[in-house]
């Protein structure tokens, strides 16, 4: 499959065999979630395309630069791991590294706009709430620009691509800055633009959003009765951004601590197998990334079960049609609404039929919009009964 330089001693994997099948067999596993997980959320997204909002947007192209990374590099990583050595030659070497840094990087600045447009639309509503699909398609071209650059440049001669020190996988030479300045010069500008600011935007733009979040959760309590305060999207928000905080640095601190170390020190001393560790920490991000998305965004995981349960009714033999699914005799909710301000109107509330003067009340009430057959009603939380409340909330 090659040349003289394919059989030299730098693409001879420098860890043991135990090692490389350890990560041959994760990357095997990351391989198959990280399909499946994109996939379906590639595919959910495509199911719900005329109800996306722009920065929903940034959720999509992460998974696209996830699901590359994951079609390009663990096809060449995973049988050079088993074979404890690089099979694919120089130039393979050398695409394969620049593709590595094109996707993560590209995931990262990604994450850093998602995390910036998100705080924008939370703590500061009158720009956010401008920001339209030409905003995100801008930022999300500016993302692979950026993301470009950094990938490119080892190519132009500034920086330096080759074999990982463990020698199964190609990525920057952490070897150069050892001996050269431009090598050294492209690790820091990495460092600084690439890691270090993408965190403390990650870390500022949350931290903004929590604060916000725990404002609006003061005042919003003083109206809402404490059986409902558990329930309310403030909690989602707070739970999707710790999420993504950690899945960030915990993807991807471990590979920039170890690229440090050796940029900064003498590189022969860091072991081999702490970059192999820190690089499957790294890709296991192809993973993560799509799991917070399905399992944290409700809008995604409804439609999610919509289309396991449309699934579901086709491979039976029944109609996929929601319609002729439901028993006329059985209130089911389909989908849910809440108000923590004045009652919305779905179609009919049942206060102004039972009682008119209950439509002038201007006490907050926490109210569901339910679809029992074909009538749409909206219900105050109260009036549920317990069983029905439960599968609810």
């Amino acid at each position: 499959m090659g040349n003289a330089s394919d059989t030299s001693a730098v693409f001879t994997s420098t860890i043991s065999k135990e090692y490389d099948l350890a990560m041959g067999s994760l990357y095997i596993l990351y391989c198959v979630l990280s399909l499946l997980g994109n996939c379906i959320l590639l595919l959910v997204a495509h199911h719900k395309r005329s109800s996306l909002k722009p920065p929903e947007f940034f959720i999509i192209n992460l998974s696209i630069s996830d699901l590359g990374m994951t079609l390009i590099l663990f096809p060449l990583a995973i049988p050079s791991a088993f074979s404890h050595r690089w099979l694919f030659g120089e130039t393979a070497c050398q695409l394969y590294a620049m593709c590595g840094v094109l996707f993560g990087l590209c995931s990262l600045t990604n994450l850093t706009a998602l995390s910036f447009v998100c705080c924008l639309k939370v703590c500061f509503p009158k720009y956010g709430n401008k920001f339209s699909w030409a905003h995100a398609r801008l930022l999300v071209v500016a993302v692979w620009c950026y993301a470009s650059m950094f990938a490119v440049a080892p190519l132009a001669q500034w920086g330096r691509y080759g074999t990982e020190p463990y020698g199964t996988a190609c990525c920057i030479d952490w070897h150069a800055p050892n001996h050269e300045i431009s090598a050294l010069s492209y690790i820091v500008c990495l460092f600084v633009f690439c890691y270090a600011l993408p965190c403390t935007i990650i870390f500022l733009s949350y931290s903004s959003i929590l604060l916000t979040v725990r404002g609006s959760r003061q005042a919003v309590q003083q109206h809402v009765s404490p059986q409902t305060k558990s329930t309310n999207v403030h909690s989602l928000i707070v739970k999707l951004s710790v999420a993504v905080c950690i899945g960030f640095l915990g993807a991807w601190t471990p590979y920039a601590c170890v690229a440090m170390w050796s940029a900064f020190s003498d590189a022969t001393r860091v072991p081999p197998s702490a970059f192999a560790m820190a690089a499957v920490f790294a890709k296991s991000s192809t993973v993560y990334n799509p799991a917070v998305y399905l399992l944290c965004k409700p809008n995604f995981r409804e439609c999610l079960y919509r289309d396991t349960f449309t699934l579901r009714q086709r491979i039976s033999g029944s109609s996929p049609r929601l319609g002729s699914t439901l028993p006329r005799n059985k209130v089911t909710i389909i989908s849910t609404r809440f108000s923590t301000g004045q009652m919305d109107r779905c179609e009919a509330c049942l206060h102004c039929v039972d009682n008119p003067a209950k439509c002038h009340v201007n006490t907050a009430q926490r109210t569901a919009c339910i679809l029992t057959g074909s009538v749409h009603r909206e219900v105050t939380l109260s009036q549920l009964t317990a069983t029905p409340l439960a599968d609810f909330l």
